[in-house]
């Protein structure tokens, strides 16, 4: 298995860091590998580096001006350089069996909620899950069940969606996950 982790560029509070750590060392000892940005900054260095120290695959998949800014990974086995931001998340989407959310910020919401989508809309069948560290993600998760409450979220996909708060809880969760029919399937508007 190998889980897709989106996350921050910026480092976040210490326990943000420590848990990001302690999540990625886990997966990589549990035999789980790792797609990621590619990038050496905050969170997403801290992932490689606690997965590499653990002695876990990790894959990184950076678009060609990142690594022109200096910001891609310099001790990733395999870095995977792309032209567009695009390209590095459909690529990404193709390595990944499972997505996962840590902390982060305005990207991290971005692949987030694309692989969400991607999924309600039949793209794939992989879960998707928040890892909700220091109740990170629950303003996020209040404003989707309002999002149920008003009758734009049908409440499946919101239930399909994982929320954790560690590897084990990850792993579980993704070997029992059952993938909701796809949202228009025979549906007309």
């Amino acid at each position: 298995m190998r889980v897709a982790v989106f996350t921050g560029s910026q480092s976040g509070p210490p326990s943000h860091r420590a848990a990001a750590a302690r999540l990625a060392g886990d997966l990589a000892r549990a035999g789980v590998g790792l797609v990621y940005g590619g990038g050496r900054a905050g969170l997403m260095g801290v992932v490689a580096d606690a997965a590499l120290a653990a002695g876990g695959d990790v894959v990184g998949v950076i678009p060609q001006h990142l690594v022109d800014d200096e910001l891609a990974h310099p001790g990733l086995p395999r870095l995977e350089v792309v032209a567009t931001m695009h390209e590095r998340k459909a690529r990404m989407t193709e390595l990944a069996d499972a997505f996962v959310a840590l902390p982060g910020a305005a990207g991290t919401l971005d692949e987030l909620f694309e692989a969400w989508t991607w999924g309600m809309l039949g793209l794939h069948a992989k879960p998707v899950v928040l890892v909700d560290v220091d109740g990170f993600w629950q303003p996020l998760l209040a404003q989707l069940h309002r999002m149920v409450d008003d009758g734009y979220l049908d409440a499946a996909r919101l239930d399909a969606l994982g929320v954790v708060t560690g590897a084990a809880e990850l792993v579980a969760f993704v070997e029992r996950y059952e993938h909701p029919a796809r949202k228009w399937s025979g549906v007309r508007p």
